[in-house]
């Protein structure tokens, strides 16, 4: 970046001023918000999100420094542009799996199969044999939440699985969406969204891990030979 088209020192400071202020207003709609969607705590996080994130690249570009701050998702979700008072919502969920035990996942359908299905001969007797007739059984009985729950009894291993929370002025008329779901969703009607990633796991492990070592390394600091001789 060239000389001239760098930030000023005051353009940073004032930069940094903003985060400030967003930060207090952030906390100050924590302090008073009427539940966990609250949409002021919502509004005031996007607008910390902005500040930082000018910030950021303002003291970048001046000083080649970067803040700590990271913002889950600011770059994926734009401020919520939807209606202030939404008359229908959308709940997009996404959660993988994978198939960890595939015999215990074949057991647990020939038992639905049976229990369910031959009687009333809905499916063929070999539906439970292969692993997409087994998840068609599963799924078709169990709800997913159900599924989630108990996912170890499926022969499951849970991965990333994620939550949006959508707003429209209207709900759509039935079977509109149903050929295409998961298309075209706006970005900026996401109300709110929920990840859950063993990425997340990971990164308190490390952090635990390293204030684990430092607390070894403290200790054994003050730590003397023992004297064995009587």
């Amino acid at each position: 970046m060239s000389d001239a088209a760098q930030p000023t020192a005051a353009e940073v400071r004032a930069a940094a001023e903003a985060v400030k202020t967003a930060l207090d207003r952030h906390l100050a709609a924590v302090e008073r918000r009427s539940g966990d969607d609250d949409p002021a705590v919502l509004e005031a996080f996007n607008q910390l999100a902005a500040a930082a994130e000018v910030y950021d690249e303002l003291l970048y570009d001046r000083y080649d420094e970067v803040t700590p701050f990271e913002i889950p998702g600011a770059e994926e979700l734009p401020p919520y542009a939807g209606p202030e008072e939404p008359h229908a919502i959308s709940v997009l969920i996404r959660r993988d799996y994978a198939v960890a035990e595939p015999q215990r996942l074949l057991a647990q359908a020939q038992r639905v199969e049976a229990a369910e299905y031959s009687a009333a001969g809905g499916l063929p007797e070999d539906a439970a044999g292969t692993v997409p007739g087994a998840l068609g059984i599963l799924f078709g009985e169990f709800e997913p939440d159900e599924i989630a729950s108990r996912h170890k009894e499926f022969g499951l291993e849970e991965g990333d699985s994620t939550l949006w929370v959508t707003a429209t002025d209207e709900t759509p008329e039935a079977g509109e969406w149903l050929e295409t779901p998961f298309e075209h969703i706006d970005p900026q009607q996401v109300v709110c969204r929920f990840d859950v990633s063993a990425v997340f796991d990971e990164d308190d492990e490390e952090a635990d891990e390293d204030d684990e070592l430092e607390f070894v390394e403290d200790r054994d600091e003050g730590l003397e030979p023992l004297d064995t001789e009587k």
